[in-house]
């Protein structure tokens, strides 16, 4: 029997799976529960879980993992058998043309992420099933393809995958689900996030649940947001079987429910769903400007849209001393607040281990340290000041503002001011930069929500509204308390709140 559970943000899909899990394990064989999440980190949740709750080893729960995994792995797959970046750059040298592309990302959900138009049209037609012509011809893309020449790379694709015996993530779903010896037989599978499934992993999960007992299939089709890269929501929409509804969220307030139901109600095409907030009621504010946000205290989610307008906000975050992470830049200052402790703790006549004193060093240019003297010291060994000084080439003694030489200015008073703010350095930062896609699943106690959309976005919003609806209804729920949504500086370019 299939099941299907269909759940609002915060009714707890996840966890609902995972009581199920629980009951099926008390009688099955673990080897005969499939757990197939979109990401790596969700798949390992619940594996977790049934390890700790029954006593069991990793090796015991073959089948919980991501279906790219699990197609890799019954395929007996190598990995040097699979296409990574620098086989497309190697490509694109032979061909003469540029053919930038992202390895798929460490959650092994297969989204595929170039700047090419041409292999992202090539890798859409194939998810989607469609002819070549067919999804050129939907006109998704934003800059000037020509068909020829997308014909002519398509088939150097084919080519160059052939020469190098290579395959890719998409070949590997299709070669699974053409393989009968390859498909598992279970007495009960789960599939989680089932809204961000692509037409071929739809193709490959009934191939699966076809030779299974039972099957839940879990997901939000409001919170599809993944049809860029080729997730196919009305595959979800239109799944019959047991209805399952989850109506009660643990983590959206009453105020923000309204705005989340009235971004939803644009939605054309969707499930019908009545769900309840909690009882509290949260706030929502609008601003004019993201630097009127009070973000003095509390742990907070800053969205955008698209990644590059979180850039124009780290200024405003580190001229008023705010301890924040962007999502897609790496963050140095809690490295250097923790070299900044451990030097200070040294000048106190503490000891300090091997790692420590390589951190500090790093900030440090050759006039304060003979940092070659280094070499000398062995990985397990622990020194005080006096020993750094006579044996390993420090050369300076003075307050870590000064004595980090080697570190701009900017970045120790902007450490600073943090610390007059009484900002937690030694914990993670609590204010967090990311677009909506990347955030999903996630939450916070406060959420800012930009309203600015690009210029191909803003197009792409005229022509199929119901994407940008879902992306915004997925941002404005990530909040547990507070909602913060800011005005645009371009109202012509914007999502529209103004009714919110």
């Amino acid at each position: 029997m299939k099941t299907i559970v269909v759940g609002p943000p915060g009714t707890g899909k996840t966890w609902t799976l995972l009581n199920k899990v629980e009951e099926y394990l008390k009688n099955t064989d673990p080897d005969k529960v499939g757990y197939f999440a979109f990401t790596k980190k969700a798949a390992n949740e619940a594996k977790s879980r049934a390890m700790d709750k029954f006593n069991l080893s990793e090796d015991d729960l073959p089948y919980f993992r991501t279906l790219h995994s699990l197609a890799f792995r019954r395929l007996g797959i190598n990995k040097n058998n699979v296409m990574q970046s620098r086989h497309y750059e190697d490509l694109g040298r032979q061909i003469n043309v540029p053919l930038d592309y992202n390895d798929y990302d460490d959650e092994e959900t297969g989204l595929f992420t170039t700047k090419s138009d041409y292999l992202r049209i090539i890798n859409l037609a194939k998810l989607r099933n469609i002819s070549l012509d067919k999804q050129f011809n939907l006109q998704e893309h934003n800059q000037d393809v020509e068909y020829d020449k997308l014909v002519i790379i398509a088939n150097e694709l084919n080519n160059y995958k052939k020469q190098y015996d290579l395959i890719d993530f998409n070949d590997m779903i299709l070669e699974f689900t053409k393989s009968d010896t390859a498909i598992p037989k279970f007495e009960v599978v789960f599939v989680d996030e089932a809204q961000d499934l692509s037409l071929m992993q739809w193709d490959m999960t009934k191939a699966i649940w076809n030779k299974t007992t039972d099957s839940f299939i879990a997901g939000d089709d409001d919170q599809a947001i993944f049809r860029w890269a080729g997730a196919d929501v009305d595959s979800f929409i239109t799944q019959t079987g047991k209805l399952l509804p989850l109506i009660q969220s643990r983590r959206i307030p009453k105020k923000v429910h309204d705005v989340a139901m009235k971004i939803i109600g644009r939605i054309s095409n969707r499930i019908p769903k009545n769900w309840l907030p909690r009882t509290v009621e949260g706030s929502l504010t609008i601003h004019n400007a993201f630097e009127d946000i009070d973000m003095s205290s509390g742990q907070w989610m800053v969205l955008a849209r698209t990644k590059y307008m979180l850039d124009a906000l780290e200024e405003t975050l580190r001229t008023k001393g705010f301890y924040y992470e962007n999502r897609f830049q790496k963050s140095y200052e809690k490295d250097i607040q923790e070299a900044a402790i451990d030097w200070e703790h040294l000048r106190k006549g503490q000891l300090l281990h091997y790692k420590q004193i390589e951190k500090i060093s790093k900030y440090m240019g050759p006039t304060h340290w003979e940092k070659i003297k280094l070499k000398g010291m062995t990985k397990d060994s622990f020194h005080g000041i006096d020993k750094l000084t006579t044996d390993f080439g420090l050369k300076i003694n003075t307050e870590w503002f000064n004595a980090f030489d080697d570190c701009t200015m900017e970045r120790k008073e902007y450490i600073r001011a943090m610390r007059r703010n009484g900002e937690a350095l030694n914990k993670d930062p609590r204010i967090y930069l990311s677009t909506i896609h990347s955030v999903k699943g996630g939450e916070r106690q406060n959420v800012a929500l930009l309203t600015d959309l690009s210029h191909n976005t803003h197009k792409s919003y005229e022509k199929n509204p119901d994407d940008e609806n879902r992306l915004f209804y997925v941002g404005a729920t990530r909040t547990k308390e507070n909602l913060h949504i800011v005005q645009p500086k371009d109202e012509y370019k914007a999502y529209p709140m103004e009714d919110m």
